[in-house]
């Protein structure tokens, strides 16, 4: 394990998990809630979620761009460009909007052109899969090519297997474990 690995750990389990009665996007409930983005806006946290996020992608060949669903995906995606740059490696970030925008262009996709580029897409925590995929189909219809989903704390559920089956590669860099959290 890395030593900015061993610090985010320890922020997120003192930070951002939270006990109690909460409903997740999914609407699934759950007795505890990791609040990435509490951590993932902090000037402390976000660059080891960068060194962290840039170690779990480091050997996808021919990525260009990182990036997600807005919102827990553009902290992320702005981490990983900022600390690549720090570390001589050039990624550029994306945004996905929920829905095209009904003005201007129209774009759903924001950022760099991605036609034809190797992506990987980006998450805070992932319980079902939902955010990447539906990133994932606003990607396909501007003709980037998805290298790989990256999720920085994988709360055990089905998102892993449910993108895998889509037939894309899913990599986490924290799990529950990590954490001392058990799935639910």
């Amino acid at each position: 394990m890395s030593e900015a690995r061993d610090q985010l750990i320890e922020l997120i389990k003192d930070e951002a998990v939270f006990h109690g009665d909460f409903t997740l996007t999914s609407g699934k409930r759950a007795s505890y809630y990791i609040d990435l983005r509490k951590l993932s806006l902090d000037h402390r946290a976000a660059p080891l979620i960068g060194q962290v996020m840039l170690d779990l992608i480091d050997d996808i060949d021919g990525v260009v761009a990182v990036g997600g669903l807005t919102m827990g995906a553009d902290p992320i995606a702005s981490a990983i460009m900022h600390q690549g740059v720090a570390r001589g490696q050039v990624y550029d970030s994306f945004v996905v909007r929920k829905e095209p925008k009904d003005h201007g262009r129209g774009r759903q996709v924001e950022g760099p052109d991605l036609e034809g580029k190797r992506v990987v897409v980006v998450e805070d925590t992932s319980t079902t899969g939902g955010s990447p995929l539906t990133a994932i189909e606003a990607l396909k219809k501007v003709g980037a090519e998805i290298a790989a989903v990256a999720v920085v704390v994988d709360r055990q559920a089905p998102a892993k297997a449910r993108i895998e089956g889509e037939g894309y590669e899913y990599r986490y860099a924290i799990g529950l474990d990590d954490l001392g959290l058990e799935a639910q």
